[in-house]
């Protein structure tokens, strides 16, 4: 293998381990959107069990106004694009929930990417090992 082949494959190996790198980032979003819609539907679960409750509301650094709760069923729903509709708790329950699912194949996706990304890395470094031990030493002496 060249000099010019060899820089070639270096080069390769950078773009994969970036690739890697968002990959598993893009992963990271994916499980932090997962935890908030899980969190959401057990909290519109525990307002229909208990239609008036004290809560905080969150107003911005970190700073909460104490407040009740009086649930009318209803829930205001952020569809993207900045569209809210308004919907029932079962129907705001189903479109989280279809969304999970969303996510979750979309997690899938990722993973054999992931999966195929480092399988390359690792054919790479490989690549780059076997150049390594055929290159010609410098004698010392």
């Amino acid at each position: 293998m060249s000099e010019e082949q060899a820089e070639q494959l270096m080069q390769q190996m950078q773009m994969l381990e970036t690739y890697f790198s968002d990959l598993s980032q893009r992963e990271g979003t994916f499980l932090s959107v997962l935890r908030e819609a899980t969190a959401a539907i057990e909290s519109i679960q525990s307002l229909g069990k208990k239609p008036e409750s004290e809560t905080f509301v969150p107003i911005g650094m970190g700073t909460y106004v104490p407040t009740k709760v009086s649930s009318a069923n209803k829930i205001i729903l952020n569809i993207g694009a900045g569209v809210a509709v308004e919907k029932d708790f079962p129907s705001a329950i189903n479109y989280l929930e279809a969304r999970i699912k969303e996510i979750e194949v979309a997690l899938q996706d990722n993973a054999a990417k992931k999966q195929d990304a480092a399988a390359r890395l690792e054919q790479g470094k490989a690549q780059i090992n076997q150049l390594m031990q055929a290159a010609p030493r410098p004698n010392s002496g």
